[in-house]
């Protein structure tokens, strides 16, 4: 009887840490397939959504200072390919004052849309300034130099699918001027706040 008895309290005994065990395995499971849905979430929404950058330089103050961190949304215009400054589809192109991100020579800019597809350039010739000339963005006199006029060549618009940007503070940028009008291909997102 005794032997009986012990024998059923070890299989009692077995059965209640076999549960035990089983209950923690089982919690353990379902953690781990809530952290790793929490990781491909966010993963996800890095690589297609949303992104923050920390702006490095004076280029856009007094909007945006050295050493904030802006919000962009990367669906504004489309789904951006990552990394590649390019679109797997694209359904929109930025507008008038967009404060827009885009490759140029591998890093990442930021800078205002001030002129879009179809507009119309105007430049100034002899302007008085310590430039040779300068562009006309809704009223305001923008400086140029020659070689940034010729850039343009005779173009009397924003030709299709680009757009002319500037940096706020365009004293001390480097933006359209230099580098020429900009693909709305290549621009993968709009700066959305700070």
């Amino acid at each position: 009887m005794m032997k009986l008895t012990k024998n059923l309290h070890t299989s009692q005994t077995k059965r209640y840490f076999l549960k035990k065990s089983h209950g923690i395995m089982h919690k353990t499971e379902n953690a781990l397939i809530l952290i790793l849905t929490g990781i491909s979430i966010a993963l996800i929404l890095r690589l297609f959504v949303i992104d923050f950058l920390k702006i490095s330089g004076t280029s856009m103050e007094p909007a945006l200072n050295s050493g904030q961190t802006i919000f962009i949304n990367k669906l504004a215009y489309g789904i951006v390919k990552p990394n590649s400054g390019e679109y797997f589809f694209q359904w929109g192109s930025p507008k008038k004052n967009d404060v827009v991100i885009f490759l140029h020579d591998d890093k990442i800019v930021v800078k205002r849309c001030v002129l879009i597809q179809g507009d119309k350039l105007e430049f100034l010739m002899n302007s008085g300034y310590n430039r040779d000339c300068c562009i006309i963005i809704d009223g305001k006199k923008i400086p140029v130099s020659k070689d940034e006029y010729e850039k343009f060549g005779n173009s009397a618009r924003v030709p299709e699918g680009y757009v002319f940007v500037l940096g706020d503070n365009y004293n001390s940028s480097l933006d359209s001027r230099s580098y020429g009008f900009v693909s709305v291909r290549n621009i993968t997102g709009r700066v959305m706040g700070k």
